[in-house]
């Protein structure tokens, strides 16, 4: 048995340093994800999200219903950004997913509660995300209950004793019965054919640089678009296959309700495909070896994942990361996907929704085929 040489295995172990030094973007990665997990993980993701948006119809203008406004804001659940002139103009705002909820105070408000009527209050909250609208759904009550403690003193003291003075009514609209699945199965959408689609096409044709079959791809007198055209066109294919298995399982699996219109999922469906195909084909032109492709695919599926509203509420995060996210084309999809199949938004209702899908798709075929080479060399 012979004895361990430590020569041979600093020899060996130099080998390898040099190796990792040569591929930069594989030890890029090895210091990238860790930093990226910690950024993400430490800062970023919020399992309690505070300061939603909100929309606030205040037809009373009383000092009691800005008592119960502020006690709202003072929740840190609610963060007051819109407010609408109309209910239809509320109810588009929850649609297109600009607020979490609408908080509606009626007129004579305060008339009402100071005879002892018990006015109501309307809470609606978006609940495709339970976690989401959870906290101030549960603890609306106790809320304006807070909020009143002041103004319901003197000769008003009785109105504070049980039962609660304002009737507090509370709708959960999209995902009533608080059902996981609802929002999470039609945002796995996005996750399934954004992993697929890019790294099947980037994979495939780095696969044609290591096999050497390039040269033969490279010898034709094809153009980047051509070459870009005919290699993502058969992945379309299986962007609706998969696209067909999850909407059968939403179906007659998790009893998911198919609230809008097919056409309008098809075009969101499509275009999706088509910006993970080209970001598959930029990533392709940049790496050198399927490893390279795989590397890169991981690198931006990890934000995509946390940073898209698929696990975690979007509106929840810190504005940094929604501003990072926003360039995100899962965190686009996602908001189609759940504004199709829960609460049967069109797609004039989306469009706020569609526009960056395309901008992606320009700027990263612009990329791509200014990346792609058209000799060895």
């Amino acid at each position: 048995m012979s004895v361990l040489s430590y020569a041979r295995v600093k020899a060996v172990l130099l080998k390898e340093f040099v190796q990792m030094r040569r591929d930069r973007m594989t030890f890029a990665m090895m210091i990238g994800v860790p930093i990226m997990q910690l950024i993400l993980f430490g800062f970023a993701i919020n399992s309690d999200p505070r300061h939603l948006p909100t929309a606030l119809i205040d037809r009373d203008q009383s000092a009691m219903s800005r008592s119960i406004i502020k006690a709202a804001e003072n929740s840190t659940f609610m963060n007051i950004t819109e407010h609408p002139k109309t209910d239809e103009d509320a109810e588009n705002l929850i649609r297109e997913g600009k607020v979490n909820f609408i908080l509606m105070i009626p007129e004579n408000f305060a008339r009402d509660l100071v005879r002892g009527e018990r006015p109501q209050v309307l809470l609606v909250a978006d609940a495709t995300d339970p976690s989401a609208s959870s906290g101030a759904v549960n603890s609306m009550r106790e809320i304006v209950s807070l909020g009143l403690r002041r103004d319901l003193q003197g000769a008003l003291s009785d109105l504070a004793d049980k039962p609660p003075a304002v009737d507090v009514v509370l709708h959960k609209r999209y995902n009533p019965a608080g059902i996981t699945q609802y929002n999470i199965i039609p945002g796995l959408l996005g996750i399934i054919i954004a992993m697929t689609m890019t790294m099947i096409t980037a994979v495939a044709i780095t696969r044609e640089k290591e096999r050497g079959t390039m040269e033969n791809l490279l010898a034709m007198p094809i153009k980047p678009m051509e070459m870009m055209i005919g290699k993502v066109a058969p992945y379309v294919i299986i962007g609706y296959i998969q696209t067909l298995i999850v909407l059968l399982a939403s179906e007659f699996i998790f009893d998911i309700p198919m609230s809008g219109n097919f056409s309008t999922l098809f075009m969101a469906v499509t275009l999706y495909i088509i910006v993970n195909l080209m970001i598959g084909f930029f990533f392709s032109s940049v790496a050198e070896t399927q490893m390279q492709a795989l590397q890169m695919t991981f690198f931006m599926l990890l934000p995509q994942i946390l940073l898209s509203g698929f696990l975690f509420p979007f509106l929840g995060m810190p504005r940094w990361a929604q501003m990072i996210g926003q360039c995100l084309p899962a965190t686009h999809f996602m908001r189609l996907m759940r504004g199709i199949m829960l609460k049967g938004a069109g797609s004039a209702d989306l469009f706020a929704s569609f526009w960056p899908l395309l901008v992606i798709m320009v700027v990263v075929g612009i990329f791509a085929m200014l990346r792609y080479k058209q000799t060895l060399d």
